[in-house]
């Protein structure tokens, strides 16, 4: 057992389960210590707790179909969380904000912007010990964290706000890394299924859902990426005070990316029998991409992004 010193709280890595709830979806199993020991006022956590942790969990999570997933509930020591709370309680400007019908009323925010115990919570969740649990969770070796946290940080969506199902960008081009994983860590508090938001896995031909989870507070939903992992949360949130539903977001790549490649940004796909609407701007995106030549297409693609197309 890691030791932080006189005074410190110490977690012991063993993980404990009960008999599920009725409502796993919702409320997840009884765990009667945190999954991971970070240490709530230095964010160490132990290289050994780590691994085993992701050792114990890897053959359930690398099993999973259509493609490996897993949601773990009492994911860290919730006073971790509960001071990121405290942190977001007045947001500064987002970095980016999304309002179009495939992602509604959604802001992501990135570590510089936030207050500094958040901004820790977040660096602490690229280091080498997360690292390591994340690698015997995935069987995937050679994570690299993202130190530009593009599209990741902290993740709000405001009421009525959704995310439609799709396939996430496949590139980080800054760094020429193939993304391989997505992990999400929920920040809300006595949510509800009613309230909407839930996070969602669909199968690869997107004919039927495959598991939903409730963003529930403290709940870590982790999957791998490609090209065809669909997935999103396409319910609007619907809390009755106005609550937004908040999270963590962070992705992690491998240096596998090579020419034979082709790079493509975040691909939706409509839901059957829904009034998910098709993406026609990312697919008139790609059209002119592949007609035109390089050079012409990046004289054109940001007069058409400033007017709308």
């Amino acid at each position: 057992m890691p030791n932080f010193g006189a005074g410190a709280k110490n977690y012991s890595p063993q993980l404990k389960l009960t008999q599920q709830d009725k409502n796993p979806k919702l409320k997840g199993p009884t765990v009667t210590e945190p999954l991971l020991p970070f240490h709530v006022a230095n964010l160490v956590l132990d290289n050994n707790a780590a691994k085993d942790a992701g050792e114990k969990l890897g053959p359930s999570y690398q099993s999973k179909l259509p493609f490996p997933y897993g949601c773990f509930d009492n994911f860290l020591p919730e006073e971790i969380l509960d001071r990121v709370l405290e942190d977001l309680q007045i947001m500064p400007e987002p970095e980016r904000s999304f309002d179009r019908s495939q992602e509604r009323y959604k802001s992501s925010y990135i570590p510089e912007r936030l207050p500094a115990y958040t901004r820790s919570v977040l660096y602490a969740l690229n280091s080498r010990p997360f690292i390591l649990f994340l690698e015997r969770l995935t069987g995937i070796n050679g994570l690299i964290p993202d130190p530009y946290f593009m599209g990741g940080g902290i993740h709000v969506v405001e009421n009525g706000g959704h995310l439609d199902i799709h396939a996430d960008f496949n590139h980080h081009k800054p760094m020429n890394l193939e993304r391989r994983l997505n992990v999400l860590i929920y920040l809300n508090k006595d949510w509800k299924e009613e309230y909407g938001g839930a996070f969602e896995i669909w199968s690869k031909d997107m004919s039927h859902k495959v598991e939903g989870f409730a963003p529930i507070f403290n709940r870590m939903c982790c999957f791998n990426t490609g090209s065809d992992t669909f997935h999103g949360n396409p319910d609007p949130v619907n809390h009755p005070k106005g609550t937004p539903r908040r999270s963590i977001a962070l992705y992690y790549y491998t240096a596998t990316w090579d020419d034979s490649r082709k790079a493509h940004t975040t691909q939706f796909k409509p839901r059957p029998n829904s009034k998910d609407k098709k993406d026609t701007r990312v697919a008139r995106n790609e059209f002119l991409a592949d007609l035109l030549p390089p050079i012409l297409y990046r004289r054109i693609a940001g007069p058409l992004r400033r007017l709308g197309f």
